[in-house]
């Protein structure tokens, strides 16, 4: 998080992000005021360190630290090298997934994911938008929400989705996906999604972001930089498609008995076109 967020902080901010990763362990050991002397800032830059990063207080910036120390030196992305062998590239991706996760984890607010949950629980229609990659997340979520009878769409097309949001109601959820959170078609859609007064979400990489900063609700996945052959992709992908596997579970959770009966009619009416066709 700090790292992500570093080169975007005000000066005293930064300076204090700085000294964070430079000495970690006195960091944790430190009160504010002390924290502040060792970075030659002030308190209060301390505390809007901790609001920046979307904390409730020093206290939680010292546990996510203790955290980060605690975990294995062996953690981290690893790359794919040429000519590896099958057995490595297998433990490597199997390894980076892992990692995406646990980083995800650590990223999303509950605050924020119980939002989500609510808006989505309670949306009269809900629109999932991404380009390119994001796309097909946009197009899975889709299918999972359709599952359970929401009114859902994951058009692709930027023109056909703009018609849509054109017309949306302050009852509607839009959700736009961009793991850069810079794609400027998803900024757009929800700034438009917003002068309509739809609940708006959005789910990026964690950070300030042309797409964050238009969405009321913002959910974030890991930051961790792509690796050189794109694994870091295959990584951000399978942290979005948690999140909305979270968020679909969440929201089915909540109205449990209704959600089982239209996994079942779903179930059975997919069973009954598969003995058509097989007849």
């Amino acid at each position: 998080m700090l790292k992500e967020m570093h080169d975007k902080l005000p000066p005293s901010e930064k300076k204090i992000a700085s000294f964070i990763l430079q000495d970690p362990r006195a960091a944790i050991s430190s009160t504010t005021s002390e924290l502040a002397q060792l970075s030659q800032t002030s308190s209060a830059a301390v505390i809007r360190l901790c609001k920046s990063l979307g904390l409730k207080g020093f206290q939680e910036l010292k546990m996510k630290v203790v955290g980060d120390l605690q975990k294995s030196v062996h953690e981290g992305y690893r790359d794919i090298q040429p000519n590896e062998s099958h057995a490595s590239v297998l433990e490597k991706m199997t390894n980076n997934s892992i990692q995406s996760l646990k980083e995800t984890g650590e990223m999303l607010h509950l605050s924020e994911l119980s939002r989500s949950v609510e808006a989505l629980e309670n949306a009269g229609t809900i629109h999932f938008f991404g380009v390119g990659a994001s796309a097909i997340i946009a197009q899975d979520a889709q299918q999972k929400f359709l599952r359970i009878h929401k009114n859902v769409t994951a058009f692709s097309d930027l023109h056909m989705v703009a018609m849509l949001v054109g017309n949306v109601k302050p009852e509607d959820v839009v959700v736009g996906i961009s793991f850069s959170g810079e794609t400027a078609e998803v900024a757009q859609i929800l700034e438009l999604a917003n002068q309509k007064g739809a609940t708006t979400i959005s789910l990026t990489k964690y950070g300030s972001s042309k797409v964050s900063e238009q969405a009321k609700i913002k959910l974030y996945t890991s930051a961790s930089k792509e690796a050189t052959f794109r694994s870091g992709a295959t990584s951000s992908r399978i942290a979005q498609l948690h999140v909305l596997d979270i968020l679909f579970m969440c929201v089915a959770s909540t109205q449990y008995d209704a959600s089982i009966q239209y996994l079942d009619e779903s179930r059975n009416a997919i069973e009954y076109i598969q003995q058509k066709r097989r007849k």
